[in-house]
């Protein structure tokens, strides 16, 4: 140190060489020792050190202690009681609030003669303060360092002084060696350091200078010290946008500058630190420039485009550093300092690829962690499946969202109008699994489903025809069906999947078709276990059936093994969906809970298609006229769905047409009256005990708020289609060359709408009808207006090579009704028609034929409407019952009103 300050510079600089910046005689004063951030640095660096600091002050806290390790730090109210007090200091470390820095700054100078550095760590000390702060220093002869920095630190004297460079453990991040470091970012100054050990390089001096606006000890006086430290034999120096401070330096030992934020350069607003906003001609490119014209290098070094000169390198990644300082170090024949300590290649310690294929530069593996974060690491991957923290679900769901402006509804992330493209047996699975089931996976659905489809003398079914008798709603009929479809129905299956859940959890074991010992499981089972998987009626057909279709499952396998090929028919639904969840279970896609109940979520699936027909169409060996075994061995659900309400197999036109109708009534978020009384039946159950949770419960809350406005609506646009082609003589609408002359025909509507139309208003009725499925409160106000939704699905069709006459006459009516003055402007044809019109494609043949009523129709349309809702409302139940409060759905008492 030298007090006049060192010749050849304009101001006073009192450091010759890095070697004094921080040293074993340095003592230390803390400002605001027992602050946030000093409260937990401040001890580390007293250890590290061997006890430099000797005291520090907080007003108001004298007589307090800050304990270390090694002993106590005094507290005391001022500088001048610590003086007082009989302690000695050079060197001030300011945690102060930037208002308070210059006052501080100044009472240390004032109080001290024997003051000769002081170390700002505070951020965002203003400029006109930070000016102060150096007109106070410089005639006093103390160096200042900061504002917004981490301090500095030596490691051949293992000494820190400020903030927290190397980390909670210095000694093992501050490594000796040959490297100087010099740092805008007090964070990276550590990272640098830890990142050049993995080529061999350790530190000297580690500087922290800080990027507040105004940088009090820069790169010119770190140059000078550094040329004139006989251990640094080289330096790294890391940069941010601002500044001139980096320009015109001239080094006489090698230096690898790590120059960042070409990003900042549009930027009008500091982001980061406040000193990192460039100005003119000092973005990250102005800089990086400077230091490639003095290393006579025309680009930046990168692994794969090595620039680098015997002066130096120029890199923009901070992870280029340790290798582009050995290329430039091997040119100066310097050798590294140590043998390197590990590498920069990125060490995953948990990991989840969710299910995708890979390529193989991003599959990167997993590797065990460093003690003790191995344990805990361990520790969570013995959880099983997810676990969802618990939060109040009154109009929010975790599955659901609809878009309002496009007004498309997205369930688990996947657009409906991309579920549209599913089967309802695909959808279903994902409504819980939370993705799209594999082939396999699909077939062993559809076995689970269909093999309970045939009711025959199941008193819920009994229920369901009571209620259809008494003439209630397609909804009413179904929830009295779904009532009896309690957890005593699959408490069975549901103890096998549990069983098999425990028995293989934590085997490692992530596609049940490939791994596992099936047979060494099944061989350790109690007595007790293996009469879990025989109780009950034995599965015969149903699990020769499971065997065929997954016989490679180790659910599978465990289960013949355990039983000797003769498990219970709820044993094998069990391991049919211990084999479709798992996947999604140990990749924690999904809880334990849902992995559990998925046998019961299935058995009601089955009751909605099964009881929505009468018991006359069920009986010992068919249903709906099918044999049942013909159903389960060659119908997809979807088609089993069809034939319940159609009465016949789909053709491939029709299972196409039908999924799409199926997948774009899933949901409509979860504000929608369905979806509010599924999530109302939860939350009073209580899902904060799930368990008290009754799944059918949830169905039956949604069915219960649905009917004839919410639901049975689309009946309306079916019976508006009746009435205009009911003497056209259309006897297919599946072909285009129908001889119908469609434009005629919405023009004579459009005409009768609007002479009925004026007659109306002019009566002073202002409730006159409105043309069903046209207009819609979002997509108006165009000249042309479209429904997104419809849209989606018109071109869907176009591709397909489907034709549908009932939405080609929609799409010629609303054009009519703007040619005839009906409409301002051409309204859109919303979704509710598209539904309307694939249903009534449907079942036109044999309405046309007079084998179904109207009244049947109007059902039809009504039941496929729940059908569809049926997977919505799945993934509202099993998202409420996992993410919940009990009684979270209430309404708040300040917010009802009472209407008098």
């Amino acid at each position: 140190m030298h007090k006049e300050g060192i010749k050849g510079f304009p101001y006073y600089v009192g450091i010759d060489s890095l070697d004094e910046i921080a040293t074993k005689d340095d003592k230390v004063c803390v400002l605001n020792i027992v602050g946030g951030e000093s409260r937990a640095v401040t001890p580390v660096s007293h250890v590290y050190s061997g006890g430099n600091i000797v005291f520090g002050t907080s007003p108001g806290r004298s007589g307090q202690k800050l304990k270390t390790s090694i002993g106590d730090i005094p507290v005391y109210n001022s500088v001048k009681e610590g003086l007082d007090a009989g302690h000695k200091f050079n060197t001030a470390v300011i945690y102060l609030p930037p208002s308070g820095v210059k006052d501080g700054v100044a009472e240390v100078v004032r109080k001290n003669p024997d003051l000769k550095k002081v170390i700002i760590l505070t951020e965002k000390v203003s400029v006109k303060d930070s000016r102060i702060i150096r007109a106070i220093c410089q005639p006093n002869g103390i160096d200042v360092f900061g504002g917004n920095c981490l301090g500095v630190a030596d490691s051949w004297k293992q000494i820190r002084i400020g903030g927290a460079l190397g980390g909670n453990n210095p000694e093992e991040s501050l490594l000796k060696g040959s490297v100087a470091l010099f740092s805008n970012s007090g964070n990276f100054t550590t990272t640098i350091a830890v990142y050049l050990g993995t080529e061999g390089w350790g530190t000297t001096t580690s500087i922290s200078s800080g990027k507040d606006v105004y940088i009090q000890y820069g790169p010119k006086e770190f140059t000078h010290a550094f040329h004139n430290d006989d251990r640094s034999k080289a330096a790294v120096m890391y940069a941010e946008p601002g500044g001139y401070y980096e320009h015109g330096l001239e080094f006489d030992k090698p230096v690898v500058a790590c120059i960042v934020g070409r990003w900042k350069a549009k930027l009008t607003k500091a982001c980061g630190h406040a000193g990192s906003l460039a100005g003119s001609g000092d973005n990250a490119v102005a800089k990086e420039q400077w230091f490639m014209d003095y290393f006579g290098v025309d680009d930046i070094y990168t692994p794969e485009n090595p620039v680098f000169s015997k002066k130096g390198a120029v890199v923009i990644n901070i992870a280029h550093i340790p290798e582009a300082l050995t290329k430039v170090m091997e040119a100066n024949g310097i050798k590294p300092d140590f043998e390197p300590t590990g590498d920069l290649s990125l060490k995953c310690w948990m990991g989840n690829d969710q299910g995708l294929k890979l390529p193989k530069e991003l599959d990167v593996p997993v590797v065990e962690a460093m003690a003790p974060y191995n344990e805990q690491i361990d520790a969570i991957n013995r959880q099983v499946g997810v676990q969802f923290p618990r939060q109040a679900m009154k109009d929010a769901s975790g599955g659901s969202m609809m878009d309002p402006k496009t007004q498309v509804t997205r369930v688990h992330k996947v657009s409906i109008l991309d579920a549209s493209k599913k089967n309802l047996e695909e959808n279903l699975v994902f409504s819980l699994m939370k993705e799209y089931p594999t082939d396999k996976a699909t077939k062993l659905a559809n076995l689970a489903f269909n093999s309970y489809v045939n009711m025959n003398g199941d008193v819920a079914l009994a229920a369901a025809d009571g209620a259809r008798a008494a003439e209630n709603s397609p909804n009413t009929v179904l929830a009295s069906a779904i009532s009896i479809i309690g957890k005593g129905r699959a408490k069975k299956a549901i103890a096998t999947i549990e069983l098999m859940t425990e028995t293989f959890q934590h085997d490692g074991i992530e596609d049940p078709f490939s791994g596992g010992d099936a047979a060494g499981k099944a061989g350790s089972l109690s007595a007790d276990q293996k009469s879990v998987l025989t109780d009950g009626d034995e599965a015969g057909a149903f699990f020769d059936r499971a065997k065929k279709l997954g016989g490679d499952s180790v659910f599978i396998k465990f289960l013949d093994a355990a039983t000797g090929g003769k498990p219970s028919k709820d044993a094998v639904l069990g391991a049919i969906w211990a084999t479709v969840g798992w996947n999604g279970l140990m990749r924690k896609k999904i809880s334990k809970l849902t992995m559990g109940e998925l046998p019961w979520y299935s058995l009601v699936f089955s009751a909605f298609v099964g009881a929505s027909v009468p018991a006359a169409k069920h009986s010992a060996d068919s249903f709906c006229g099918v044999k049942t075994d013909e159903i389960i061995d060659n119908y997809s659900f979807t088609e089993t769905a069809f034939l319940a309400l159609i009465g016949k197999k789909p053709t491939e036109a029709e299972l196409f047409e039908f999924s799409v109708l199926l997948g774009l009534i899933i949901s409509n978020g979860p504000g929608t009256i369905s979806a509010q009384g599924a999530k109302g039946a939860v939350s009073s159950d209580g899902p904060q005990d799930p368990a008290r949770v009754q799944i059918n419960k949830g169905f039956v809350g949604m069915l219960t708020h649905t009917g004839f406005a919410h639901g049975g609506n689309g009946y309306e646009a079916v019976a508006f289609l009746i009435d205009q082609f009911k003497n056209a003589g259309l006897k297919d609408p599946s072909k285009e060359g129908h001889g119908i002359d469609l434009k005629a025909l919405a023009t004579k509507y459009s005409k009768d709408y609007a002479d009925y139309k004026k007659r109306e208003k002019a009566a002073g009725n202002i409730d006159y009808a409105k043309v069903p499925c046209v207009n819609h409160p979002v997509f108006k106000g165009k000249g042309v207006n479209y429904d997104p939704r419809e849209q989606f699905v018109s071109k869907l069709f176009k591709e397909k090579g489907i034709y549908n006459v009932f939405l080609d006459f929609y799409h010629n009516m609303v054009e009519s009704m703007f040619e005839t003055k009906v409409t301002k402007n051409v309204y859109c044809v919303n979704v509710d028609a598209v539904i309307a019109v694939i249903l009534l494609k449907m079942v036109w043949g044999l309405y046309n034929d007079g084998k179904i009523s109207d009244a049947e129709v109007e059902s039809a349309g009504f039941t496929t409407f729940l059908f569809g809702r049926m997977i919505g409302t799945a993934i509202e139940v099993d998202d409420h019952q996992n993410r919940g409060r009990n009684m979270d759905t209430r309404t708040a008492a300040s917010k009802v009103s009472y209407v008098g």
